[in-house]
């Protein structure tokens, strides 16, 4: 663990491309201590409420907080939900220029009520349609202008419509084309269309849908057939199982508490995406990610990382 604390020093200036679905996440903190009498519900005492990076713009603001410096490709709807995440990238020093503000699309949302430490309830507001032709190749346009510059390029599907099947294929054919790694994380349905690319970071269950195995090291060797890809399987508190080449590599969960299991995924992806473009190896950069995702979820809501806590966990590891 301690020859790779030098490697989150060379996270800084690494310039990763994030591409995907963009959402704000609110969380609304109370107090629970009675019963409704209107309905057997909790009633929730309000003490304060608080707005982060969700979805591909989390996975951006955990680059950017370990000294990454990212462009972020997605798109917002022209409402306070949007204004609010724009707002957030700016002030987090994320390069926002990639970012296409629609007048037809509802900014996605997730809010969560949280007393005593608990999830009480979230409340999805999403528009999950796919974008429509002239967003698609607008965003075309802005990641091969775009793309030469970064040192990686993130994916980031969570299936709410930003991720389509000819924009995959555009982004597959430009990595390609100037030699740039990809890593996703997307969901089951998209699968397909990101064959080719260099890792998939599925959870248990995506693999377990995309595979249509319920065994970790069957459904890792079928998706690295299925799609021709190293992958890197996220399994909660049993840690992470990678899959390169003939070789399979188990990492035992390193959390020593989960309060929020929040936006994980995306740190790990963010890690992933920051040592890779460092020159280290699939091994030792799902070590890292693993280790980061044991801070990320020891505290509330959707939280980064920062470096100082990543070099001491690995030290203390």
């Amino acid at each position: 663990m301690k020859k790779l604390i030098n490697i989150v020093d060379n996270f800084k200036g690494k310039k990763i491309g994030v591409i995907g679905d963009l959402m704000l996440d609110q969380f609304i903190f109370g107090q629970a201590e009675r019963i409704s009498p209107e309905a057997p519900v909790p009633i929730v005492l309000f003490s304060e409420e608080i707005y982060a990076l969700g979805g591909a713009a989390n996975t951006a603001n955990n680059i950017a907080s370990l000294g990454g410096e990212v462009f972020l490709v997605g798109a917002l709807g022209q409402d306070y939900a949007g204004d609010q995440l724009f707002l957030k990238l700016k002030l987090n020093g994320i390069n926002e220029k990639g970012v296409i503000i629609l007048k037809e699309k509802n900014t996605t949302q997730k809010i969560r009520v949280v007393a005593q430490g608990q999830h009480i309830v979230r409340i999805d507001k999403e528009q999950a349609h796919l974008i429509n032709k002239a967003t698609e190749k607008k965003a075309i346009d802005i990641i091969e202008s775009q793309i030469k510059k970064w040192d990686m390029v993130v994916i980031s599907d969570y299936n709410k419509g930003f991720v389509t099947k000819d924009l995959v294929a555009k982004i597959i054919r430009l990595a390609k084309k100037y030699n740039k790694k990809i890593i996703a994380d997307i969901k089951p349905n998209n699968a397909r269309y990101f064959k080719d690319i260099f890792l998939l970071v599925p959870n248990q269950k995506e693999a377990f849908l995309i595979s249509e195995s319920f065994d970790v090291k069957t459904a890792g060797k079928i998706i690295q057939k299925k799609l021709n890809c190293n992958v890197l399987i996220k399994q909660g508190a049993q840690g992470m199982t990678l899959f390169e080449g003939g070789e399979v590599f188990s990492f035992p969960t390193l959390a020593k508490e989960v309060f929020d299991v929040s936006g994980a995924g995306d740190t790990v992806l963010a890690v992933m995406a920051l040592a890779m473009s460092s020159g280290v190896n699939l091994k030792d950069s799902a070590i890292i990610a693993n280790c980061a995702a044991g801070i990320s979820v020891a505290k509330v809501g959707t939280a980064v990382v920062l470096p100082e806590e990543l070099k001491k966990n690995l030290l203390n590891e």
